[in-house]
């Protein structure tokens, strides 16, 4: 409860205003949940979720606020945190209570700020969606966050069911405009609150299958009496089934094809020779698995593949043994021994693993309107490296067009740092020396104290943060060519859809 000069003596969650030095809303709300409460995350708070932004006009006030709703989880102390016990309110609140979200209201009872249950329900979205659905929801944002295996392709086709799921469970006696708001919402949150690192392909399946759906919408009120438009909620469930189904379709494929047709365009040159074309790249995209594949057996020349390791996951390792068994399957007269060739290299030595190289390939696991491209952590240093020892070298990109985002700033996207212990653990690994091992659990112990809690030990009193950031970006000046499934791309040409995309996000989001 706060006495703020605005609404004395109400009710409000941890808030204030984003300052000129505030990267980001969710950076804001970090410094003020510090500055409030003295917690912070991921010492003592878990985020969860992020709610969709909204303004309102206070008469009284004459005033107009824009909201960012965030929602945190206090960690106990067996999790590292200290639980209540952490949390010390400023000098800006009177006290504090928990509350059932459930019982939280914007009425003059509940004593709360302005829009309070409005703010609350764009984040706790069990509240409007119901126990069922919301529950479903919820289980399936959890299976995209700690998912670090799939690509994103393959996170969108989750995604999707994951929506057909909380579609199947909706309360079907509910007005129809009423179903439609709690099925956008839905897809929002599926969208925002999964892996919003690789949100544009996300995002991109979820707006076909919401056009599918206001199609089926559309038969229903131009035929409000046929059988089919009397069990139209039915068929809404089966044609997002349909679209599961074409997920299944390869279209890797097709940008495998349009990539090979690259290479023998822009390096016709070196056919007929024995020089071979060396690509230098990093991680694991099922995209990138099949283009190499298709090349190791259809490019008339000789290939050199340089694989980074890619720490901490090593999906660079990965990589070069799916290409290796791919290409070990092949029968005799297809696999020549001196045709194809895979080094393994670790991410620190990129610039002697680009020495030479023709092509830099990487993955997209998002576009943006610019042209800059987020991948895996490491795609900069090796970009960076190729342009310093390798100036010829061509930078490509490889990646569907559903990997494009809507307009907006780069910088403003989620940054996601993941679990410490990835790195942690190959730290304590036990071909590492005693110093090695030693001083990664001291670390790693250490980790999160700061303004959060102090532990005994050797390192008390120590704040020690381990960044284990899986995505970054590459500018669009150091980028040469996009491919995708409809071949080469400029930069008009991803501007144009992120455009248009972006139209369409306005027109089924914009109103919730």
């Amino acid at each position: 409860m706060g006495w703020l000069p605005f609404y004395r003596h109400c009710w409000a969650g941890i808030s204030g205003s984003i300052e000129k030095d505030d990267p980001s809303p969710y950076s804001a709300a970090l410094r003020e949940l510090r500055e409030e409460t003295t917690l912070t995350s991921p010492g003592s708070l878990e985020f969860i979720r992020t709610g969709k932004p909204y303004s309102f006009v206070d008469e009284d006030l004459n005033r107009e606020w824009t909201i960012h709703p965030f929602g945190f989880r206090l960690k106990t102390e067996a999790e590292g945190g200290q639980g209540e016990k952490g949390l010390q309110i400023d000098w800006e609140h009177e006290g504090w209570q928990w509350h059932d979200p459930a019982h939280v209201s914007d009425t003059k009872e509940f004593g709360g700020v302005p829009h309070i249950a409005d703010s609350l329900r764009r984040v706790w979205f069990e509240k409007v969606l119901g126990d069922g659905p919301g529950a479903i929801l919820a289980e399936g944002l959890d299976r995209l966050k700690n998912d670090h295996e799939s690509g994103a392709r393959q996170l969108a086709g989750e995604a999707l069911s994951i929506l057909r799921n909380v579609v199947a469970a909706l309360d079907r006696d509910e007005p129809a405009e009423i179903w439609w708001a709690n099925v956008r919402i839905a897809a929002w949150h599926i969208w925002k609150n999964g892996r919003e690192s690789m949100g544009a392909a996300i995002m991109n399946v979820l707006l076909g299958a919401l056009r599918s759906i206001e199609e089926t919408m559309r038969q229903h009120e131009e035929h409000p009496d046929s059988v089919h438009s009397l069990k139209w909620r039915d068929s809404v469930v089966e044609s997002l089934e349909r679209l599961i189904s074409l997920r299944a379709t390869n279209s890797a494929g097709v940008v495998s094809a349009a990539f090979l047709d690259y290479l023998q365009s822009a390096f016709s040159a070196k056919s007929g020779t024995n020089a071979p074309l060396s690509i230098l790249t990093l991680s694991e995209s099922s995209t990138i698995a099949q283009c190499l594949q298709l090349v190791a057996q259809k490019a008339d020349l000789p290939i050199d593949l340089r694989i980074l390791e890619s720490r901490p996951l090593y999906e660079g390792v990965s990589l070069a043994g799916s290409v290796a068994q791919a290409w070990a399957a092949l029968d005799g007269e297809q696999r020549d021994v001196a045709k194809f060739k895979i080094t393994i290299y670790t991410d620190a030595s990129a610039a002697i693993a680009a020495e030479g190289v023709d092509i830099v390939l990487i993955g997209a696991d998002r576009i943006a309107s610019s042209g800059a491209v987020s991948n895996k952590t490491g795609s900069l240093p090796a970009v960076l490296s190729a342009k310093h020892v390798s100036p010829s070298a061509k930078t490509v990109v490889l990646g569907e067009s559903e990997k494009v985002a809507p307009p907006g700033d780069p910088r403003e996207h989620v940054v996601e740092d993941n679990d410490p212990m990835q790195l942690v653990r190959a730290w304590e690994a036990g071909q590492n020396g005693e110093r090695v091992r030693s001083a990664a659990t001291g670390l790693s112990a250490a980790v999160g104290r700061g303004l959060d809690r102090h532990q005994a030990g050797g390192l008390d009193g120590v704040a020690v943060q381990i960044r284990n950031v899986f995505f970054e970006w590459v500018p669009p000046d150091l980028i040469d060519v996009y491919v995708t499934e409809f071949g080469v791309w400029r930069l008009e040409d991803i501007a144009k859809h992120s455009e248009n995309l972006g139209a369409e996000e306005q027109r089924l989001f914009k109103d919730l």
